[in-house]
């Protein structure tokens, strides 16, 4: 490897993010975006990081797709899942001989890459921590959370160390791990919730604390760990995500604990309500719901699972985003009487 620029394809929340806090640090950067305005105030008047956690503004050079040359030998994507494919076909001239593609995104999108890039030119990641691209050239910091690393075979290498000891640059209690599989399947779970939490317009912790909407919560959940279980994954906790608590056969009492914690996890962040509720009410367009929740449904199917619950959740969000559902108590009651007869008929 060289001490050539780590390429950070897609500055939005989470690449901007990492991207302002590596050039901070005199890491070489360099962010590729679609967006040409955000690309100029990035490289000229700076990426503004605001937000509780930290605010500053660091210039960090960007350019658009058709301005990049050269290649890299670590391009960090942190694209939407739904654009993944297309941005690893993009950027795959620009991955050096030797050299990987950390996935920094949300869902299982290591399987699409790998297909791309080859499997050895894979690294998984695991991000939760919380910020929101506000507009060119600012993004909201919100909250820290979970980074965690890792090759997507388990092994630990010294390209995997030294892509962790990068990533505690940022947060310093970014986890090296042989099990990146785990923490994946484990934010299926609770990225399902979130999605959920996007039905309506109050903000993750209201959507926690709310008793009424508990059994679609834990309906979700469950469902992914029963489709994980299926296929020989272990999951791992999080920030007050215990997946241990929506295994197969797990007591409802351990559920409701996990999911209270979600809601006082979530209860110190400036960042309120996720980023699909963004995409839903602020930005108006497509949200990640197929490569993030849709493809849980496919994967369980395949290993003998029922997931009713996921497939009502990405049809009602599929509803919101064509304007035939609002976003409202009353479109997520549709989820909860799925989660009912759900549990019903097929328990988990």
């Amino acid at each position: 490897m060289t001490d050539q620029p780590i390429l950070i394809w897609g500055a939005g929340a989470i690449g901007g993010t990492l991207g302002a806090y590596w050039a901070r640090a005199g890491v070489p950067v360099l962010m590729v975006d679609i967006v040409a305005e955000h690309a100029k105030a990035c490289s000229t008047k700076g990426l503004a990081i605001s937000g509780p956690v930290e605010s500053f503004t660091q210039i960090v050079p960007t350019v658009t797709p058709d301005q990049l040359t050269g290649t890299f030998d670590i391009i960090v994507l942190a694209v939407k899942a739904q654009a993944t494919e297309d941005a690893a076909r993009q950027l795959l001239p620009h991955l050096a001989p030797g050299g990987f593609v950390l996935s920094a995104q949300n869902g299982l999108n290591e399987i699409a890459i790998s297909r791309i890039v080859g499997h050895e030119r894979t690294m998984g990641c695991f991000v939760n921590f919380g910020a929101d691209w506000l507009g060119p050239g600012e993004i909201l910091f919100g909250n820290r959370g979970a980074v965690v690393v890792g090759e997507i075979d388990g092994t630990v290498r010294e390209r995997t160390r030294a892509m962790h000891a990068k990533l505690q640059i940022f947060e310093p209690n970014a986890v090296l791990t042989d099990n990146i599989w785990g923490y994946l399947w484990g934010k299926l779970a609770y990225g399902a919730m979130l999605f959920a939490t996007a039905l309506t317009t109050d903000s993750m912790t209201v959507n926690f604390e709310d008793p009424r909407r508990f059994v679609a919560f834990d309906r979700l959940a469950r469902e992914v760990m029963a489709a994980a279980a299926a296929r020989g994954v272990t999951p791992v906790g999080f920030n007050g995500f215990d997946p241990a608590s929506f295994a197969p056969g797990a007591p409802e009492a351990g559920a409701r604990a996990s999911i209270a914690a979600l809601a006082e996890f979530n209860r110190h962040t400036a960042k309120t309500h996720t980023g699909i509720y963004r995409d839903l009410a602020v930005r108006k367009r497509k949200t990640e719901v197929d490569p993030q929740i849709g493809v849980i449904a496919d994967l369980a199917a395949e290993a003998g699972v029922q997931a009713p619950a996921i497939r009502k959740l990405v049809a009602l969000i599929h509803e919101v985003e064509d304007g035939k559902a609002p976003m409202a108590f009353e479109t997520f009651a549709r989820l909860i009487e799925t989660a009912e007869a759900a549990n019903h008929a097929h328990p988990l």
